[in-house]
């Protein structure tokens, strides 16, 4: 099968999705036209060859290919995403500082439980606050720690990984570098 047609379907495929594409939906995309070509089964091997020629091909444009947690995407480059807000300007969510301060301690934590919060943080958790992540899917019960009442141990999804653009816990800031964007956010809002 001719790469660049391969390159074509690929791009496709990520551009027209509004979440980021599996290898295993990617791999169906193209079977039925490799299978009947080449004879052989595509392997995850070669979809990512692919993948690895259609960043490279993208280098030079406003576009960028981004590995998330549950697949791959196409996006703007956050150099030209500024200029994309101008023209149509989305209502930003509004997190309230609880429940990024609360999501913080989760994912750099866990797992942890209610009370493992309320002790980092030093304040109760509102109830509304977990009840908001668990329905953005962000976070998930994970078992229980084997204490008195059994806690339920709380952990962040694949869903949180893919809505902040990361590929793994992994690639979550330093917290040096964590709390130099909190405070470059403070600064910007207090102007």
């Amino acid at each position: 099968m001719d790469t660049g047609h391969v390159l074509r379907i690929l791009e496709a495929v990520l551009f027209a999705s509004e979440t980021p594409v599996s290898l295993l939906m990617l791999r169906q995309a193209l079977e039925g036209e490799y299978d009947q070509q080449n004879g052989q089964k595509l392997t995850n091997a070669q979809i990512e060859s692919w993948l690895n020629q259609l960043s490279i091909k993208l280098v030079d444009s406003a576009l960028e290919l981004a590995k998330t947690a549950s697949g791959y995407r196409i996006q703007v480059r956050p150099e030209y995403a500024v200029v994309v807000a101008r023209l149509w300007p989305e209502r930003p969510t509004r997190l309230s500082q609880a429940l990024l301060e609360t999501l913080s301690v989760i994912a750099y934590r866990q797992p942890v439980t209610r009370a493992d919060i309320e002790q980092l943080r030093g304040v109760t958790v509102n109830s509304q606050i977990l009840r908001t992540l668990f329905e953005r899917q962000w976070i998930a019960e994970d078992g229980f720690r084997p204490v008195a009442g059994k806690p339920a141990l709380i952990v962040t999804t694949k869903h949180f990984l893919d809505a902040f653009g990361l590929e793994s816990l992994e690639h979550l800031p330093e917290l040096q570098e964590l709390e130099k964007i909190a405070q470059g956010l403070t600064s910007s809002t207090a102007e």
